[in-house]
């Protein structure tokens, strides 16, 4: 029963990481200097599951004794490499001989649409976790009659 609520618990950490990351993006959007040089770029958290890796056979025989899942976790948070944009706006002070101005790689709808998969996901862990809680209060009230 717990460990269904650790494997949503896991879900909601990794959601709240990258709510944040994307909260991050949108903040820095318009960012041309960064402490690092150039324009910001683009932050993405990569998720992987939490679970050692067994050939299918072994998986199949231990997961008729036991579920072996341990939820997910966030392995690191990488930069976006695709290319910055380019526009033209000859009086800024980090324009180029021609009047280019490299922009930061962040798209407002790519975020927003990131943010609510990361919300409805978070929504969905929330579900799942308080549906176990409510289980196990469940059975220890039939303990109690």
């Amino acid at each position: 029963m717990f460990k269904s609520m650790q494997i949503s618990a896991s879900g909601m950490t990794v959601q709240r990481l990258r709510m944040d990351v994307i909260a991050q993006n949108v903040a820095n959007m318009n960012t041309t200097r960064t402490a690092a040089g150039g324009p910001y770029r683009r932050r993405l958290v990569t998720v992987q599951e939490n679970i050692e890796s067994t050939p299918f056979s072994q998986y199949l025989a231990h997961s008729k004794n036991a579920f072996s899942g341990k939820g997910v976790k966030a392995t690191a948070i990488v930069e976006d490499p695709t290319p910055f944009k380019r526009v033209h706006d000859p009086g800024h002070p980090d324009a180029d001989e021609e009047g280019y101005v490299l922009m930061p790689n962040v798209d407002t709808l790519k975020e927003m649409v990131d943010m609510i998969s990361a919300t409805r996901s978070y929504e969905a862990n929330v579900t799942a976790f308080n549906a176990a809680k409510s289980m196990a209060i469940k059975g220890l009230e039939i303990g109690r009659r």
